[in-house]
């Protein structure tokens, strides 16, 4: 755990994270020797901010169940912000629009082909939106349904899959994944709902077994994206 601990922190040293206005997000200066976590924040009038609670209790749980120190808050990053580029990890999530300048496109894009990894929970109503968006980065790539095998499902906890926090539409929860020259750089949860799962528990009164399946889920996507290879899988 030491190694891998010395090799994140070796990824985000020197780290500087550009504040994003609203939202009611903390925005501390970021600890060189704590892992730090992004929330894209992103126009067209989805909200980005969407479950408040969800990331600070994943950090907090990251760090008690796997002993790697990390910040208290996320922190809300544009993609054009200097700071992303030392961020290896974003989240976003949200309900509507999602709408990107091109720069923020271009931005995005370089990032995640430089080995960052983003991970897009579907809160409800941003799928087509956000499928529109994968498509304006990569418009040479699919979105494809990641198999059960694959590392993500097998970081930390062994899973079988995404699991069924809320009902959405009924579906059964799927995780999809875009790969550049063999590389998971994009991981989306859809008819899921992890970030509700793992949101303060008087929030959605999920039961104890649905928050505990959401947050192991969220664990391994955290704990995949900080350990992977570059290069690899």
């Amino acid at each position: 755990m030491h190694r891998v601990l010395a090799q994140v922190l070796a990824t985000l040293a020197g780290a500087i994270v550009v504040a994003a206005p609203g939202g009611g997000f903390a925005q501390p200066a970021p600890d060189p020797d704590q892992v730090q976590l992004g929330r894209l924040h992103y126009s067209g009038g989805g909200d980005w901010y969407g479950d408040p609670s969800s990331l600070p209790n994943l950090l907090s749980e990251f760090e008690r169940r796997t002993g790697i120190d990390c910040a208290e808050h996320d922190t809300a990053i544009k993609a054009t912000d200097p700071g992303l580029e030392r961020l290896p990890f974003v989240y976003m999530t949200g309900h509507g629009n999602v709408m990107l300048t091109a720069d923020e496109e271009a931005a995005l894009r370089g990032w995640l082909e430089r080995g960052g990894f983003l991970w897009c929970d579907d809160n409800y109503g941003l799928d087509s939106s956000f499928r529109r968006m994968v498509k304006r980065l990569f418009p040479e790539e699919e979105l494809r349904l990641v198999a059960a095998d694959h590392p993500i499902y097998h970081s930390f906890y062994d899973l079988t899959g995404v699991p069924k926090i809320h009902k959405h539409d009924g579906k059964p929860p799927q995780g999809w994944g875009l790969f550049r020259d063999g590389r998971l750089v994009i991981f989306y949860t859809y008819e899921s709902d992890i970030g509700d799962g793992i949101e303060d528990a008087d929030v959605h009164k999920d039961p104890p077994d649905k928050r505990e399946a959401a947050m192991k889920m969220a664990i391994n996507v955290f704990y995949y994206a900080l350990t992977r290879a570059r290069t690899a899988s």
